[in-house]
């Protein structure tokens, strides 16, 4: 189903709320995997990121695009089709979220007794750095309540529209 502008606020605050979660299940990951020393590759556990990026926008709206940001559109009927913010021109699926590997070295520790330590008694550790983590799980805590609220809100306003 493709959400009109009328509906936009509810389209970019579920976005949102979805990168959260993927952000959410990648941190929980790095965590879970914060002392995997031997992968199934053989090398110890790289740490995840999300790489969001925002994808092709549309330039068209529903009935037709003014090309001024003031004006509105207006059907036959009397519809109001877009607002002139510009919202009404966004795609909202075109953000796009790519799970990337980061790609730099753990810290090399001495622990002889390790059954993947080296020659030498070194292990070579996951790239994962906990206080990072919680801080990076907190952040997306907070920002998907954020988006949660928004939508709330825009619901409330839709609700109480409704009663006029």
């Amino acid at each position: 189903m493709k959400i009109g502008p009328n509906l936009s606020s509810f389209a970019i605050s579920a976005k949102g709320m979805s990168v959260q979660k993927k952000k959410m299940d990648i941190v929980a990951e790095n965590i879970a995997n914060a002392s995997t020393t031997k992968t199934s590759n053989g090398e110890p556990y790289k740490k995840k990121f999300l790489l969001v990026e925002e994808g092709k926008k549309s330039n068209a709206s529903l009935v037709g695009n003014t090309g001024n940001g003031f004006d509105m559109d207006i059907t036959s009927a009397g519809h109001i089709a877009g607002f002139g913010s510009g919202l009404d021109q966004l795609n909202y699926d075109g953000i796009q979220t790519n799970v990337q590997q980061d790609t730099t070295v753990g810290e090399l520790v001495y622990m002889p007794d390790h059954p993947d330590a080296n020659g030498d008694g070194y292990v070579q550790m996951p790239n994962v750095d906990v206080v990072t983590e919680m801080i990076d799980m907190i952040a997306a805590t907070r920002n998907y309540e954020a988006n949660l609220t928004a939508f709330n809100a825009s619901k409330q306003i839709a609700k109480d529209s409704l009663e006029i």
